[in-house]
């Protein structure tokens, strides 16, 4: 390690950063590691585990209905936020001990501050320490973004919602991606009322059309005011805009609090709400990184370019994550990091894969998905599409109307999967399992030749015979 004090030195305690930098120590390369906020990253702290515990809270207002309708006797009562709140705390304060054990026991060094690059083999901490490092990696994440409209500095995002004092009666939610999707579902069953606008003329931009229209269909169902071709103009006080007494609560700066909001949509309506929260997109955590001055390209959406391998235009400096925007997962980012120390510390130059990457989406109904939709299968070659609709065993039987659907787009030339689309409870798990078989170039036939598993939603997918659709 001549001349430099790291063997890499990464920038980002979330999942791909924590990743690389405790896979090349256990290799022998010494390695440090800056975080300014907290260990874990998006995922841990303000996204995917805090999101899907909330999914999981969820989904008991709809349990305890249906546990009725089985014949058990049961009072439910009203959702506590804030015990629920207490013990979600205490599980990520839990889960970012965690990580912060694993980097210290993999012998890798933490600095707690914010680190900026320097140049091409240095970084400087926030206390002005600079430390030297033969390779750097950038894994610094990304932010939720706000619309630039007036007044949207008094609502939230997907930051805040976990930090809440008291969950709203009332809350307008603006945006139609998964996100957005994913908190009007959660919201709606802790029991607040919720309103979804959405400028497109269909939730989900980029999923499968017929997947995107069951979602649709399934939140309006369960309460969902879902309202698309619509957007916000501006927003305000509610009490300034009706010039009341002067008692209005004073906005500290910090989204979130303060009195009732009133909002104008692009259809003229004006309604007033006790929250607004943004789903209206996310930027990459790059700027103000040094990067202009070493001359490292940014994207037109603020992001690092890089290579196949991670690598920047500087040879020395590597970026993995959403700050890349390429694939925005953090299965990806981890695959990203572990690819990142293949290269640089195994000798092995190992491009990251970003095709056929399964993914779920925790709408209510959940979304589980890997490959080409219907619509983008169809525009490379001609296809067979294999789909079947209907209620499941566990609602059905309690007269529910909710639907799964279980679909299959197939090459009619080479007769693989291109694509698997499953609209259900529990299709996130289904998906992975599937995705395994369609990574493999599993064809049609492979399918049909497994036995069904009876009786369970999932068995659809190998017993659905005729094609709905050739094209």
């Amino acid at each position: 390690m001549a001349d430099f004090d790291f063997d890499l030195f990464v920038i980002g305690g979330g999942s791909g950063g924590v990743r690389a930098a405790r896979v090349a120590a256990a290799g022998g390369a010494a390695v440090a590691l800056a975080e300014e906020d907290r260990y874990g990253g998006t995922c841990v702290i303000r996204g995917c585990v805090p999101k899907k515990l909330m999914v999981f809270a969820s989904t008991y207002s709809q349990a305890f209905e249906e546990a009725r309708e089985y014949g058990w006797q049961v009072t439910s009562g009203a959702f506590d936020w804030s015990a629920f709140q207490t013990r979600l705390e205490g599980e990520l304060d839990r889960l970012e001990g965690v990580y912060q054990r694993l980097l210290d026991t993999s012998g890798v060094t933490r600095f707690s501050q914010r680190a900026v690059l320097k140049d091409a083999h240095s970084v400087q901490l926030a206390d002005g320490t600079v430390k030297s490092a033969k390779h750097i990696l950038i894994a610094t994440g990304g932010h939720p973004v706000k619309p630039d409209l007036p007044g949207a500095e008094l609502g939230i995002t997907s930051n805040e919602i976990f930090h809440l004092e008291d969950l709203p009666k009332r809350i307008l939610i603006i945006g139609g991606g998964y996100i957005a999707c994913e908190f009007a579902g959660i919201l709606n069953g802790l029991g607040v009322e919720v309103c979804q606008w959405y400028r497109g003329a269909q939730i989900l931009r980029g999923f499968d059309d017929e997947a995107r229209g069951m979602i649709a269909d399934g939140m309006i169902q369960r309460g969902v005011d879902l309202q698309l071709g619509t957007n916000i103009l501006e927003m305000g006080r509610a009490e300034d805009r009706d010039n009341a007494s002067g008692n209005a609560p004073a906005f500290d700066g910090t989204p979130g609090t303060g009195g009732p909001i009133w909002v104008k949509s692009t259809n003229g309506d004006e309604m007033v709400f006790d929250q607004v929260m943004f789903a209206t997109g996310r930027a990459p955590n790059a700027r103000q990184m040094g990067l202009e001055a070493l001359e490292i390209e940014i994207g037109r959406r603020g992001e690092i370019s890089v290579d196949q391998f991670s690598q920047t235009a500087v040879p020395s400096v590597y970026a993995i994550g959403d700050v890349t925007n390429r694939v925005n997962l953090t299965p990806v980012a981890i695959r990203e990091g572990m690819a990142f120390v293949e290269t640089v510390f195994n000798g092995t130059p190992t491009p990251v894969d970003h095709e056929l990457i399964p993914s779920a989406v925790f709408t209510q109904p959940e979304f589980g998905t890997i490959g080409l939709s219907e619509e983008d299968a169809r525009a490379k070659e001609p296809i067979e599409v294999y789909a079947t609709s209907f209620r499941a065993m566990q609602q059905s039987f309690v007269d529910r109307e909710d639907k799964v659907l279980m679909k299959l787009i197939v090459s009619v030339e080479s007769r693989k999967v291109l694509g698997c689309h499953i609209v259900a409870d529990h299709a996130g798990e289904m998906i992975q399992l599937a995705g395994i078989a369609v990574k493999m170039g599993a064809t049609k036939e492979d399918f049909d030749r497994v036995c069904a598993v009876h009786p369970t939603m999932s068995e659809e997918l190998v017993t659905m015979k005729t094609p709905v659709r050739i094209s």
